[in-house]
Order: C-alpha cells, then structure tokens, then sequence
C-alpha cells in the first residue's frame, strides 16, 4: 500500500508541475527537462507538456491539411471542368473549320467555273465579232 499512495503522490505532483508549466515557453520548459534527471517529477511534467503541446501542434497541422486538401479536391474538379469545356469548345471550333475549308472549296470551284464561262463568253464575243468585219 504505501507504494501505491507514493504512485498517486507523485502522479499529483506530476499534474501540478503540468498545469504550472502551461503557461511557459518551450525554451524554459525544454531547459527544465534537461536540468532534471529522466524519471524525476519535473523531467516527467516537461516531457507531458511537451508531448501534449506537441499533440496539439500535430493536430493543428493535420486539420491545416485537410482544409488544404479539400481546396485542392475542389480546384481539381473546377479544372476537370473547365479541361471538359475546352475539349467541347475546341471539338465544335474544329468542325466549324471543317465546314469553312469544305465551304472554301466549292467557292474556288465556283469562281473557275465563274472565270471559265467568262472566257467562253468572252471567245464567243471575239468570234462574233470578227465573223461580222
């Protein structure tokens, strides 16, 4: 029994000295550490206090992370989107291409077409006209 009262003893000491180091800086606390043997109550209330603000510096950057993260999940998609719009976009431009080049042709068609008529016309004209002199 008098092992277990010097248990709960020191376990109280231990969670005093915590509360006590909570509103001192990493420094002092770290300093405190190694003046005092591994095992001893400071040195147990220093690595507690060290671990629980490391614990807690840990899950600030862990929920940073995640915010992080989700932003990044939800540009990604906005940039699928956008990829989408440009494949659509550049589909619908290439057939408007296609279409102009087709509608290209046929208009060079039409003017040899145009100029030949014309030259036969123009023929027939220097005909007539030199079969009247």
């Amino acid at each position: 029994m008098p092992g277990l009262v010097a248990k709960e003893q020191e376990t109280e000491t231990a969670q005093a000295l915590v509360n006590l180091l909570k509103t001192r800086s990493y420094e002092e606390i770290r300093q405190r550490m190694y003046d005092n043997p591994p095992g001893s109550a400071w040195w147990m209330a220093c690595k507690t206090e060290l671990d629980i603000r490391n614990g807690e510096q840990m899950a600030a950057a862990l929920s940073a992370t995640s915010r992080v993260l989700e932003r990044l999940r939800a540009s990604t998609e906005h940039f699928e989107q956008l990829a989408d719009t440009l494949y659509h976009t550049t589909t619908e431009i290439a057939g408007q291409i296609k279409s102009t080049n087709n509608a290209a042709r046929r208009l060079e068609v039409a003017v040899y077409v145009t100029i030949g008529i014309t030259l036969v016309q123009l023929f027939n004209l220097v005909f007539e006209v030199s079969k009247r002199h």
